[in-house]
């Protein structure tokens, strides 16, 4: 399985350097595409990332779990959370600043730390695909093309948000993250 996860690492970073290039984003209407692409990643998060989220609470509960531990018993939820509010800070961030940005760009700052959050992210994903235990093939590729769908909006997103910006810096660095963490899992 090791050789299947580099190839899906390395089908990560040919999403990020060809999906400018993906047709069907510019014919297929945005709308329909965010749709599916959320249904495949909102079927991921219930059908798999919550049930794992789920076992991690119950092995830290039997670890280091006592009486009065009140609100930190749901902390690896709590956790989650906070990384989602975490991204949605930093999108809200990125929209204030190109409303005040006066020809329509991010201050080049906004976009250091957006691209920067973005490589971690994809950091993660990459050692993720190379270290996580798999139910299998089957598992494995369908988390390739839940992240591959979501890589793809996110792509777009950047782009749209970044303009040029996004295509001659931002995208490398997602790919050679993305890379790196693959090879050095």
């Amino acid at each position: 399985m090791q050789w299947l996860s580099l190839l899906f690492v390395m089908g990560f970073v040919v999403i990020h350097l060809f999906s400018k290039n993906m047709n069907f984003l510019k014919s297929v209407p945005r709308s329909r595409f965010l749709s599916i692409a959320g249904g495949i990643s909102v079927a991921y998060v219930f059908l798999h990332l919550l049930p794992e989220l789920g076992e991690f609470q119950e092995e830290v509960h039997e670890e280091f779990g006592g009486p009065g531990e009140g609100f930190l018993s749901n902390h690896i939820y709590l956790a989650a959370m906070a990384g989602l509010v975490l991204f949605y800070g930093l999108e809200q961030m990125v929209k204030s600043s190109k409303r005040r940005a006066s020809e329509g760009k991010s201050f080049s700052g906004v976009f250091w730390i957006h691209i920067g959050s973005f490589a971690m992210y994809n950091g993660i994903i990459g050692y993720l695909m190379m270290r996580e235990e798999y139910e299998g093939v089957a598992g494995m590729t369908l988390f390739f093309i839940a992240l591959g769908v979501h890589f793809i909006t996110n792509d777009k997103g950047l782009r749209e948000a970044h303009k040029g910006e996004y295509d001659r810096y931002g995208r490398w660095l997602l790919q050679l993250l993305s890379w790196l963490a693959g090879a050095l899992a």
